[in-house]
């Protein structure tokens, strides 16, 4: 297939009248969630009533993420998405964290069916890395984003005032800066994006080029004109309008710098960007201030949560749909 028709294909609800006794189609739900340059870092292993989510380590973004906060962060978006899709296929998910194997567990029970507006929003998710149209968002939508994005040990500061915004601004800008001049950091981003159609349906994975903006062409001429072209300078004034267009910025924060919180961190992310879909509302991450150590802190003084850990920026608003990046084949995925 081509991409429009492996984008159809992927991006879909499926049946779920069968899920009690085959999960297949409840991890398809599950790989639809974010991760980190859309490295998908997760295996799944099915058993009889339950499904475990097991890190890929094989994945890893050693310079954007050398603590694997994103890819555990990862475990946790996957595990909400599979949550709310067992609800709507008529099993109850008890959630928990295996400390042994760092993997999250979901055991399931039947119970009655429930299609809620997170789950018709899961494949209308997505990172909309565009410019949004600026307006505000109402008191009953934020209200319904800070409601979605709480966690265990996780919480959620909505940003929406102009001169927050443009503090927040300061700080991705800053670090681009400091992403861009690291040639690691470069290098390990044009490995994950997938320049052309034809790439991105071949490996199913990493970020396609059209998603960030980025015109069709081959990957060795993609490659060239980022190492000439690409530039904190020209990042930062995309990165700046795209905050001043946004209606709000989200930032989720833990209790503990840890595993457990990292991927709880996820779940709450995940809840809230199905939660501005359900309201068609756009969402995309920011998180440069908290991939760069120094910044991370200077991030938290300015939100006053004092040594607790800033996981991940996400700005909301009103804004178009973009192309889409793939997910590989679920046998790829499960063990």
């Amino acid at each position: 297939m081509g991409y429009s028709d492996t984008i159809r294909e992927i991006w879909r609800h499926h049946d779920l009248s069968s899920a009690a006794r085959d999960h297949a189609n409840l991890v398809r739900y599950a790989t639809l969630a974010a991760s980190s340059h859309n490295t998908q870092p997760w295996k799944f292993k099915v058993e009889s009533g339950r499904i475990v989510i097991l890190p890929d380590l094989t994945r890893r973004c050693p310079e954007v993420d050398p603590d694997d906060h994103h890819l555990y962060g990862s475990l946790g978006c996957a595990g909400e998405n599979l949550l709310v899709a067992a609800q709507a296929a008529g099993l109850k998910g008890h959630f928990s964290y295996d400390a042994s194997e760092s993997s999250v567990q979901v055991d399931l029970e039947k119970t009655a069916p429930s299609r809620s507006t997170l789950f018709e929003a899961i494949p209308n998710r997505q990172c909309s890395r565009a410019e949004y149209d600026g307006t505000a968002l109402s008191a009953e939508q934020l209200r319904l984003l800070e409601e979605a994005g709480r966690g265990n040990g996780v919480s959620l500061m909505l940003l929406t005032d102009s001169k927050q915004k443009e503090q927040v601004a300061e700080y991705v800008a800053a670090g681009n800066t400091a992403q861009f001049s690291d040639p690691r950091w470069a290098a390990e981003m044009r490995k994950w994006i997938r320049f052309n159609a034809r790439d991105a349906v071949r490996t199913r994975d990493g970020l396609y080029g059209a998603v960030l903006g980025i015109p069709n062409v081959p990957g060795w001429l993609g490659k060239l004109l980022m190492r000439v072209a690409g530039s904190a300078k020209r990042q930062n004034r995309k990165d700046i309008t795209h905050i001043r267009s946004s209606g709000a910025l989200a930032v989720i924060f833990s209790e503990a710098d840890d595993q457990r919180h990292w991927i709880e961190a996820g779940r709450s992310y995940e809840r809230l960007a199905l939660q501005a879909a359900a309201l068609q509302l756009r969402t995309a991450f920011i998180n440069q201030p908290v991939e760069v150590l120094p910044l991370r802190a200077q991030l938290a003084t300015f939100l006053g949560i004092g040594n607790r850990r800033p996981d991940l920026i996400v700005r909301i608003g009103r804004g178009p749909e973009m192309p889409r990046s793939l997910r590989r084949p679920i046998g790829q995925v499960l063990l």
